[in-house]
């Protein structure tokens, strides 16, 4: 019984540390506009919110949209404001400073299976 807990228990920090990992890298990834980082987390679709639009996305069009609004809004920097979970979902809301504007930037992340998807990435005007 004693194993039966120190397996469960190994496998709950190891899944913690794995989503742990993959915020870690999107986070990485908007404080250097790296829209190809971010894109390798995406679901199959991902609900991507712009400014000037939202829609949903397949992974090589979110991937496009991305690479153009960090063309558009070069990032100087982000900083994380608030983590959290949710009925087995995780989330951050950031401040991205870019070049011509300051963006509240949230990101809903998703265990699906064995892997960590991005669910959907906003960015509001602040």
């Amino acid at each position: 019984m004693k194993q039966f807990f120190t397996l469960i228990t190994a496998t709950c920090l190891l899944c913690s540390f794995s989503i742990s990992a993959g915020i870690d890298e999107i986070i990485g990834a908007l404080k250097t506009g790296n829209a190809t980082q971010i894109a390798k987390y995406f679901d199959n679709t991902v609900e991507i919110t712009l400014p000037e639009k939202s829609n949903s996305y397949s992974k090589s069009q979110g991937e496009m949209i991305l690479k153009d609004f960090f063309n558009t809004y070069p990032v100087k920097s982000f900083e994380i404001l608030h983590k959290g979970q949710n009925a087995g979902s995780e989330y951050f809301i950031g401040k991205l400073v870019t070049k011509t504007g300051t963006f509240r930037t949230t990101v809903f992340m998703k265990q699906k299976g064995d892997r960590q998807t991005l669910q959907e990435i906003r960015f509001e005007n602040m």
